[in-house]
């Protein structure tokens, strides 16, 4: 659990640098420079000598969903919803991890599921606004969609990295799911229209921090981390990052917070983490 809390603080800091930076910027081209650094940072460790071609393809398509195709649609939804309407929808994440896990097991988990709504709840409870947008529906679902993706991409790398050989580390293959984010992103930038930009220096460090940290390093230590906790776990460490981020954002950005709800929105995630600590399913 101890990666997967300090990915959750480090995305905690990512909400604050960019809107605090990089609102002004296309969407698409920052989704797509993030992963091209990403990648940049870990092509040098591939190992592809002893990796079967179909497990290099399922590596590559891992990546292509849970950051490629989740980039996507996670940009189009900014087109519909204000930016509190974002945060509010990712808090279903949780459901989505636990559903599709048991979905490959052929299996169902009530507690499991348990815990990710009361992680659900927690989130809601914390994030919750009032929902006026226009395009409220259109990007709802949009924001499914990317939830979904990074949710599937989270339970298909567990499967494959279990079917590797054990000498056959992380950090030697994470590099194609870089590569296959990076080459969605790039078809997604240049079919919306590349805008060529125009970086600050403060701009410029913001890309390299979101994307060799925020988008490289946090995302490995996570799909590694996902590898060693149960699924009940994982689900509730998707919404970790709402009440860390809220603090981040008043102890170092200083906006102001509902206390009440971070604090009720925490006991009901310490609470899925108690529901979680009674399942004894091992981790797959």
């Amino acid at each position: 659990m101890t990666l997967l809390l300090v990915v959750s603080l480090l995305w905690a800091f990512s909400f604050g640098l960019i809107k605090d930076g990089l609102t002004d910027l296309p969407a698409a081209s920052v989704a797509l420079i993030r992963l091209a650094i990403a990648l940049a940072v870990f092509a040098p460790f591939l190992r592809l000598r002893s990796l079967r071609l179909s497990d290099a393809i399922r590596l590559m398509l891992t990546g292509a969903v849970q950051y490629g195709l989740m980039y996507v649609a996670y940009m189009y939804a900014f087109s519909h919803l204000k930016a509190y309407e974002v945060a509010l929808f990712t808090v279903f994440t949780p459901i989505y991890v636990a559903a599709i896990h048991d979905g490959f097991e052929r299996r169902f988990c009530i507690r499991t599921l348990t815990a990710a709504l009361l992680a659900v709840a927690g989130g809601v409870l914390i994030k919750y606004e009032q929902l006026d947008s226009a395009s409220l529906w259109a990007g709802f679902f949009l924001m499914q969609a990317a939830n979904l993706c990074f949710a599937f991409g989270q339970i298909f790398y567990r499967r494959t990295m279990a079917r590797l050989p054990e000498k056959q580390s992380d950090l030697q293959v994470f590099g194609l799911l870089y590569l296959g984010a990076t080459l969605v992103a790039a078809l997604a930038a240049t079919g919306i229209s590349w805008v060529p930009l125009e970086l600050t220096a403060k701009q410029f460090w913001i890309l390299m921090y979101l994307g060799a940290v925020a988008s490289g390093l946090a995302f490995f230590l996570w799909n590694v981390g996902a590898r060693k906790v149960s699924a009940g776990a994982l689900a509730i460490f998707n919404n970790l990052k709402i009440p860390l981020g809220i603090l981040v954002s008043v102890l170092f950005f200083h906006e102001t917070v509902d206390w009440p709800r971070l604090l009720g929105g925490g006991i009901l995630m310490a609470g899925a983490l108690g529901v979680n600590a009674r399942v004894r399913r091992p981790p797959k």
